[in-house]
């Protein structure tokens, strides 16, 4: 007797589908639709009012088509305001040495709250958790009196040198991850005859590049998009990160009003400083949701 062939679950499941439960699904994927419309306009109308002139820009109701285009203003707003030097300080003398102090200094200290066994290693870590709860505006004024009195004002180091003692959100994460690892691989490698720090470096560092580009991107992003602390601590023009430039230039705005081309020019820079974090997220998007996903399975 010939076996009856049976249809694919799947198939069974989409011919099931009930009026109401069609109903639900183009609700649903139409709610999604909006939602994404309403993430994406900003960045549309950022990029749109870059390629425009004044009269386009102010135009009621408004242009959401520039026509013309004016894309000579990527250059122009970039070139006459010095956005280069912002853009060098931002990566060499803030976002990159902080990242890498960062992503060292944390993995180490996750390493000896997960995975090395010491008397009071739970209270320690239950203690540098307690530092999350504490806003940073508390503890500006103390640092900003301490980093005076070291005369590391107008400089990178208030913004850079805390980084090399770790930050606690991330070495939670990465303490995370670690605790995902199979114990069984270090001790295989303890009989090799393989040292705590030989077992870090050669065994568990290669087992934790997802959520070292977590931490990497995270702290990478915070420190391009940071304004405050650079503010507090950053005082000539030179030093400024591209944060600071986009306020200076925005400052420059209001004090002179809608001079030609101001808030194009405004926009074109603010697109240019958005566009690498964005491609940089889309490039390690699969790296980086497999790190935010393995970091919470264990506790």
């Amino acid at each position: 007797m010939s076996a009856i062939a049976t249809p694919p679950a799947t198939s069974r499941r989409r011919a099931a589908l009930t009026p109401r439960q069609v109903l639900v699904e183009v609700l649903k994927y139409t709610a999604l639709l909006v939602l994404t419309v309403t993430w994406l306009f900003p960045f549309y109308w950022m990029f749109t009012s870059a390629i425009k002139d004044d009269p386009q820009v102010y135009t009621i109701p408004p242009v959401l088509v520039p026509n013309p285009a004016y894309w000579n203003n990527f250059a122009d707003a970039w070139g006459k305001n010095n956005f280069n030097l912002f853009a060098v300080n931002s990566v060499f003398l803030y976002a990159l040495p902080a990242t890498l102090l960062t992503v060292m200094s944390s993995a180490v200290v996750a390493y000896g709250f997960s995975r090395v066994r010491w008397p009071g290693r739970d209270v320690m870590f239950y203690i540098c958790l307690i530092t999350i709860m504490l806003p940073w505006q508390v503890t500006m004024v103390p640092l900003f009196i301490t980093f005076k009195s070291l005369g590391w004002l107008n400089s990178y180091l208030p913004l850079v040198i805390p980084n090399a003692f770790g930050s606690a959100f991330f070495i939670f994460m990465m303490r995370q991850f670690f605790m995902t690892i199979p114990e069984e691989l270090a001790d295989a490698a303890r009989i090799d005859g393989a040292g705590e720090f030989g077992i870090y470096v050669r065994v568990i560092l290669p087992l934790t590049v997802p959520a070292l580009a977590v931490v990497a991107l995270f702290r990478f992003l915070w420190a391009w998009n940071d304004f405050l602390g650079p503010l507090i601590y950053i005082n000539e023009q030179d030093l400024y990160p591209l944060a600071l430039g986009i306020n200076r230039l925005r400052a420059n705005i209001s004090a002179t009003g809608t001079n030609a081309l101001a808030y194009p020019y405004l926009m074109a820079v603010s697109t240019i400083v958005v566009s690498p974090i964005l491609l940089l997220f889309f490039m390690a998007q699969r790296t980086f949701i497999e790190g935010i996903s393995v970091t919470g399975i264990k506790g």
